[in-house]
């Protein structure tokens, strides 16, 4: 010994390298339950690995999808939920591969903090491994970053990266979309993942408390209701799609809603007809828009208002398409019909009942 001090260390920094450690160790059960045909589901490597002929693929294209919640993270920090925020991350990655018709393999992770809380980082990624057995895609891999400076302790960022695939010719959407095709409208679960910006806007022009009761849902606390989950489509879909042949598109209706979704999976020379009436709008949108005073052209933009994906299915099969996806246990709502475009993309007929 010298006597002189010690100097600093990465902890006295503010990165605890041992706490990153300890969540590794946490996460490995809950990883290892999203095991499929392909891969293992084991971390700890430099890379996850994943066998296509494993998993059954002959010809395959590779789809690849990344994508955030947004600031429904803010909800979750300020309600102290964290078990679900996962759950919306793995959807709005594997929602957005199977509107191509591809079936999601596999799923990583980011995860940025400023102070890294083992328990907390525990429960967002048992959330991620949920949505990964609920579409069926194997988490391989992820990256945590203690960053102080970055984020305030309590803050935390996620975002997921998901890889699919699809057998070569089967991709979608199909080039046989005609005039007259139905619109198969798939409930949402409530806001899914957009538009929290307003929400927190209007939650504050409220005045309530996230830890008071909904006034849309009084079994719940407005941060619980605000934090349902997003919808995964992946396995109702994929069942109609191989069962019925019959879906031509797919759109997976985030944020812009129908009238930016809908135009991205048709021809140019076609727009979508929706009938507003035909929806079944979930109360929290209907609080939404009160509430804030929100228009409903502003409403339908920035929300799904309670269909969170539409099906572009051939006329003559729509039943069939409906009774397979109601099946699966999707509340399939008929929505419109494919028309000749002459303006807009998207053009609606009546008016929601709010």
């Amino acid at each position: 010994m010298n006597g002189k001090k010690n100097g600093l260390t990465y902890a006295d920094a503010g990165v605890d390298i041992d706490a990153g450690n300890a969540l590794v160790e946490r996460i490995k059960p809950l990883v290892r339950s999203t095991r499929r045909p392909g891969a293992d589901a084991e971390i700890g490597g430099f890379g996850g690995v994943f066998d296509l002929k494993a998993a059954g693929f002959k010809d395959p294209l590779l789809v690849a999808a990344n994508d955030g919640v947004g600031t429904k993270l803010r909800i979750a920090i300020e309600a102290g939920r964290h078990d679900t925020i996962g759950i919306d991350l793995v959807a709005m990655c594997v929602n957005d591969l199977v509107v191509q018709g591809a079936e999601p393999l596999f799923f990583l992770d980011y995860f940025a903090t400023g102070k890294l809380d083992p328990e907390e980082g525990a429960a967002i990624v048992a959330g991620i491994a949920d949505g990964c057995r609920q579409a069926g895609c194997a988490l391989i891999g992820g990256e945590t970053a203690e960053m102080p400076g970055m984020y305030a302790d309590k803050d935390y960022d996620l975002a997921g990266f998901a890889v699919g695939a699809v057998e070569r010719g089967q991709l979608l959407p199909t080039d046989d979309i005609v005039e007259g095709d139905a619109l198969l409208g798939l409930a949402s679960s409530g806001l899914h993942s957009n538009g929290f910006s307003l929400v927190r806007r209007i939650v504050e022009k409220s005045g309530l408390e996230l830890g008071g009761k909904a006034p849309f849902a009084s079994d719940r606390t407005l941060g619980e209701a605000l934090l349902e989950p997003t919808r995964i489509y992946v396995k109702p879909v994929l069942h109609a799609i191989k069962d019925t042949h019959g879906i031509k598109a797919l759109a997976h209706i985030t944020g812009g809603g129908f009238p930016d979704n809908l135009p991205r999976v048709l021809p140019h020379d076609y727009a979508a007809e929706i009938d507003l009436e035909a929806i079944d709008v979930p109360p929290v949108f209907s609080w939404l828009a009160r509430t804030g005073g929100v228009a409903e052209s502003e409403m339908l933009r920035t929300f799904n208002c309670g269909i969170g994906m539409v099906a572009v299915v051939a006329a003559g099969q729509a039943a069939q398409v409906a009774a397979v996806l109601k099946q699966a246990g999707e509340t399939v709502m008929p929505i419109g019909s494919v028309v000749s475009r002459r303006d807009a993309g998207v053009v609606f007929r009546g008016t929601i009942d709010w």
